[in-house]
């Protein structure tokens, strides 16, 4: 791929392996409300946004009371859970490579701003990257990754084609091409992207490195 594309990033999953830090918070929310999960605790609640999750964990729709879960978890996770949020092998030397290239580059996350910031910022990449897009950046707050990803279009004067977005996750490779955007389905994280179920005109990427060289050649 031709160096001036521009680069976007999924977080969760993609960049940073977030399970142990939101998997905790969960757990805290739940254990002070003494309810039991309405699914398991594991590494497929990553990825979708907080109210869905939430949702899906305990079972309520009443809008008060996921409120409350809500606050909850961001006290539990927005302190402990981002400390304990580490990058992926390589991911690092990937985000340099394409700076010394001087591709720019952008995360759009499902994950709320401010977690967000405070994880770009702990591990050194704040001068990676140009900007930092999140659903609730927006008011009312944004539906998904397709429409962030439309915003984030527009406020940038980027053209789709000159973009790609790197997701783990199916949600994101349909948020790529609802916009006419390349995707990159990145294999080390909490997908299940096989041959038969992605569309063939996605690209892969099974380490940090691999795409590090499918995004330079």
């Amino acid at each position: 791929m031709s160096a001036h594309h521009t680069v976007i990033f999924d977080l969760d999953g993609t960049l940073v392996d977030s399970a142990p830090g939101i998997i905790a918070a969960f757990r805290a929310v739940l254990a002070a409300h003494q309810i039991a999960p309405h699914v398991p605790l594991n590494d497929s609640l990553i990825g979708p946004p907080l109210t869905e999750t939430l949702m899906r964990l305990t079972g309520e729709s009443d809008d008060a009371q996921l409120a409350q879960f809500i606050d909850a978890f961001k006290a539990a996770y927005d302190g402990e859970g981002v400390n304990a949020t580490p990058a992926y092998a390589g991911i690092d030397v990937l985000l340099q490579g394409l700076a010394t290239r001087h591709q720019k580059l952008f995360v759009a996350t499902n994950k709320r701003i401010a977690p967000t910031r405070a994880i770009v910022e702990r591990l050194h990449w704040s001068a990676h990257f140009s900007s930092l897009y999140a659903l609730d950046i927006y008011k009312p707050r944004l539906a998904d990754k397709g429409a962030l990803l439309s915003h984030l279009l527009a406020e940038q004067n980027l053209s789709p084609a000159s973009c790609i977005y790197i997701g783990d996750k199916h949600e994101d490779g349909h948020a790529a091409d609802s916009n006419g955007i390349t995707f990159v389905a990145a294999h080390w994280g909490y997908g299940d992207f096989v041959p038969t179920n992605c569309p063939t005109h996605w690209l892969h990427a099974t380490s940090p490195a691999e795409l590090l060289e499918l995004l330079i050649a």
